[in-house]
């Protein structure tokens, strides 16, 4: 008999998070475990948390402060990419603050692991999807909401429209139904724009509905989530495909 072939090892995938956010740590497993459905790569999964409960500038900013020990954290666990799982945190913070933050959480973990931010993430993806002019769905505060639009457009991204759920209390937010979203998605103006962001934070649930208002959509639909998520599989240079999360991550021809 031969003897068995050991299987490559996981790559594992570090995510810093607030410590109320209960959904990027359902989300992000469940498209990387439905990947696995159709490319050879495994994937664990880890978390380091910083306190955060209510979704306003004051607790960001604190929060924000705390991502260097989460960095730290994951580093010893020798992730192989590490995610900032918070838009809002970099947003709020100030115009560009994405490559400040990566920049700072790099070197914490030692500067061989890849680190990438949602923030960044989103508006990389629009760019990758050749989108100049988007529509925006968001569970914050109507003047956070504006903040994020505005954060997006110093990244040369024109927002159309924007809805705001303002929903502060940040465990609300990931208790939210998605299917909700579904006829959010069909009230938010879309004429003219390039893409729809359904979902602009990583703690408001989207994922079962992405695909389902993806098809009703002849732009790409995304969320801060998907954007996350074939970020990080850039940074590990493998194939930013997942099955049912709408056109980002979608198989080309």
């Amino acid at each position: 008999m031969n003897p068995a072939i050991p299987a490559s090892p996981a790559l594992r995938f570090g995510m810093i998070v607030p410590s109320s956010n209960t959904t990027m740590e359902t989300e992000i497993p469940a498209m990387l475990r439905a990947r696995e459905r159709i490319r050879p790569e495994r994937f664990t999964f880890h978390s380091s948390r910083m306190r955060m409960k209510q979704v306003n500038p004051e607790e960001l900013r604190d929060m924000d402060a705390q991502s260097v020990r989460c960095a730290e954290q994951l580093a010893d666990a020798e992730v192989d990419v590490m995610a900032y799982a918070c838009l809002v945190a970099i947003m709020a913070h100030s115009p560009g603050y994405h490559r400040a933050s990566q920049e700072r959480l790099t070197a914490a973990a030692g500067g061989g692991t890849p680190v990438i931010t949602s923030a960044g993430a989103l508006v990389e993806a629009a760019e990758h999807l050749g989108a100049k002019k988007i529509s925006v769905i968001a569970p914050y505060m109507k003047p956070l909401t504006k903040t994020v639009c505005d954060y997006i457009e110093a990244e040369g991204v024109e927002v159309h429209d924007a809805i705001a759920l303002e929903v502060s209390d940040n465990l609300e937010v990931g208790r939210l139904d998605p299917a909700g979203l579904v006829d959010i998605a069909a009230k938010v103006d879309t004429s003219g724009v390039d893409a729809l962001v359904l979902s602009a934070c990583v703690q408001m649930p989207s994922l079962p509905v992405v695909q389902r208002i993806q098809n009703t959509f002849d732009i790409p639909v995304l969320t801060a989530s998907v954007a996350t998520v074939w970020r990080s599989l850039r940074a590990l240079g493998l194939d930013a495909v997942v099955p049912d999360a709408g056109a980002l991550l979608a198989e080309r021809d």
